[in-house]
């Protein structure tokens, strides 16, 4: 128990987090939502609180409809990284989805502050709109639709 063959695949036939992780981002990467969330359970069972399990995770949820759970990973990867600016693009973008806008401004706007050359970031804001009787945005911030710029994945 506890060997590994060089792929670092256990040979007593349990999968190690890494390899449950490289799999899960390969079916993100494929488009098959469902089938990665279920592997990256896995994976954060294995190691439970890594960032980088989290984040597949919590994207795998959302783009396979499951918000509430996806708005639940990110506000743990939160935890372990507050200033995790795609956490707080992806939570904002769940809670938009679940029709929450207020919790979901303020996070994308954490983060645009915490990554403010981000055109995805930026957009996502824009497009959620101004709080009712919100101030206009403020100097450091360009409303304009041509400061988001290029183009972005989704999460």
């Amino acid at each position: 128990m506890g060997d590994e063959t060089e792929d670092g695949t256990p040979t007593d036939g349990h999968e190690s987090a890494y390899s449950l992780l490289q799999r899960g981002l390969e079916l993100l990467r494929t488009r098959h939502f469902a089938q990665a969330a279920i592997v990256l359970e896995r994976a954060d069972r294995a190691e439970p609180g890594k960032g980088s399990i989290l984040e597949a995770l919590g994207r795998a949820y959302f783009n396979s409809g499951q918000l509430d759970r996806s708005r639940s990973v990110f506000e743990a990867l939160l935890e372990i990284d507050p200033s995790a600016h795609y956490a707080h693009y992806a939570l904002g973008q769940s809670l938009k989805r679940l029709g929450r806008a207020s919790e979901a401004r303020t996070h994308l706007r954490l983060a645009v502050a915490l990554s403010p050359s981000s055109p995805l970031y930026r957009g996502a804001l824009q497009r959620l709109g101004r709080a009712p009787n919100q101030e206009p945005e403020s100097a450091g911030e360009d409303p304009s639709p041509d400061a988001a710029g290029g183009s972005a994945s989704s999460t």
